[in-house]
């Protein structure tokens, strides 16, 4: 496989995937000229104004933007089939995912991925290539069939991890909902993946890119820290 899975679109102060484009682009690659988006994550704008944001700035990159929601139901498989790569962005995971169950894309994105074809996500992108989306930090505001993903990996993604207990705040931190979703699920780790960082997935080896390290948790073990100089093989386990 090779994926590349994105904490965050935008870092503060920064355009709309400004500080990924170069990331994205070394691994995509030249011989690549067209990927196909799925904007089924937007919520407050239309998937066309998706595709066009994200358009902008793959072309500084030498990319065109195609989008799954131009096809009709019957032709969205073939799309993905047809597709040079799949590019998933972030916005609510739960209708994201819902929208990809309704339409059936879920057997069809994993198979292409696990084809070898190239497979971009942010945030709630990332969350999608997980067994589940459990570990996202969207709000339900729709209901998908199950919460079940493509499962391209094993293990959890936390994006836009934060460590923060900011002041005055009384409920619990993203390391204790992450705690309660391994007594729930004790035996699969969960990667709190930091803002500007990103799980680069490539001959069968994990690598974390960007200046922050990554939390890893799993049932009955003190969270780890770990950096991008650091081994993250044993994620496959």
């Amino acid at each position: 496989m090779k994926l590349l899975l994105i904490s965050n679109s935008t870092n503060p102060g920064e355009e709309y995937l400004d500080y990924p484009k170069n990331n994205i682009r070394d691994f995509l690659g030249p011989n690549i000229k067209k990927v196909l988006f799925i904007p089924y994550a937007a919520v407050t704008f239309s998937f066309d104004e998706y595709q066009q944001k994200v358009q902008e700035r793959f072309a500084e990159i030498g990319y065109e933007v195609d989008s799954i929601h131009h096809y009709p139901f019957q032709g969205k498989k073939q799309a993905i089939k047809d597709a040079e790569a799949i590019v998933i962005g972030g916005g609510n995971t739960f209708q994201l995912l819902k929208l990809i169950q309704q339409q059936d894309l879920i057997e069809t994105i994993r198979y292409e991925a696990l084809k070898g074809k190239p497979f971009v996500g942010w945030s709630a992108g990332s969350n999608v290539a997980c067994p589940t989306i459990c570990t996202t930090n969207d709000m339900p505001i729709v209901e998908p069939e199950s919460f079940h993903a493509t499962n391209l990996v094993r293990f959890q993604i936390n994006p836009h991890y934060l460590d923060a207990n900011p002041e005055g705040h009384a409920g619990e931190t993203r390391e204790q909902r992450i705690q309660e979703f391994l007594v729930a699920n004790p035996y699969i780790y969960v990667v709190g993946l930091r803002e500007g960082t990103m799980l680069k997935i490539e001959d069968a080896q994990i690598k974390l890119i960007g200046p922050r390290k990554a939390r890893i948790f799993k049932a009955g073990m003190e969270p780890r820290e770990l950096g991008s100089d650091d081994d993250f093989d044993f994620l496959f386990e």
